[in-house]
């Protein structure tokens, strides 16, 4: 599968805000928002002009994309369940995202970042009720077990993570033994769950089109 390979920074530059795809890095002065706020590319500084509202949903929409680390088809099948389930269906959107794998490997902070977390579970890292599952979107239900496979324990993030705990901050569905490296899907995200800066009826408003 296609998968963006170029400087995640420049992701951050377009969007103007942080998205958080390099963990630590984010949260110092090297990050790239903080040192170079413009547009990335020969004429960034040149684009500063009004947006249009088409402008302003689709960089919404790119914005919520980029921070899930999720490809464009994979993003309107997200969009798609949604409008097929109950509730307001921007946020029924967000709580799918919140649910995939990677992202829940990273809120769990086994994970300095989304991209990082991806990579531990393709690699195999995590088992889910005890069964090895390497599909980064792969969702998670109420109940369901995740926990780094027994070889896979003395990687360095790992040891920092069973000696140092987690260094996110704890979201209220999802609980987390460090000690033992296990994690437990406690009930289903709620929007106030969900810290990303997005609006997500511009979202809806962008698809509705």
């Amino acid at each position: 599968m296609a998968r963006y390979t170029d400087s995640v920074c420049r992701q951050c530059r377009r969007e103007g805000t942080k998205l958080f795809l390099k963990g630590e890095r984010c949260y110092t002065e090297k990050c790239a928002i903080t040192r170079r706020a413009t547009i990335p590319g020969q004429h960034g500084q040149s684009r500063q002009r009004k947006p249009s509202d088409y402008g302003i949903q689709l960089r919404e929409k790119q914005k919520c994309r980029r921070a899930y680390g999720v490809l464009e088809s994979q993003f309107r099948k997200y969009y798609d369940m949604a409008t097929n389930m109950r509730g307001v269906t921007g946020e029924t959107m967000l709580c799918l995202l919140e649910r995939r794998l990677d992202n829940v490997v990273y809120r769990l902070g086994l994970a300095k970042s989304r991209p990082m977390a991806r990579q531990i579970v393709n690699h195999g890292h995590i088992l889910v009720d005890g069964h090895k599952v390497d599909i980064a979107s792969f969702l998670v239900k109420p109940g369901m077990v995740i926990t780094v496979r027994e070889k896979s324990r003395d990687s360095e993030i790992f040891k920092t993570v069973r000696e140092n705990g987690s260094d996110h901050e704890e979201v209220a569905w999802l609980e987390l033994d460090a000690e033992n490296l296990t994690g437990k899907v406690v009930t289903m995200p709620k929007r106030e769950d969900i810290d990303l800066t997005i609006e997500e009826h511009l979202i809806v408003e962008f698809y509705s089109r």
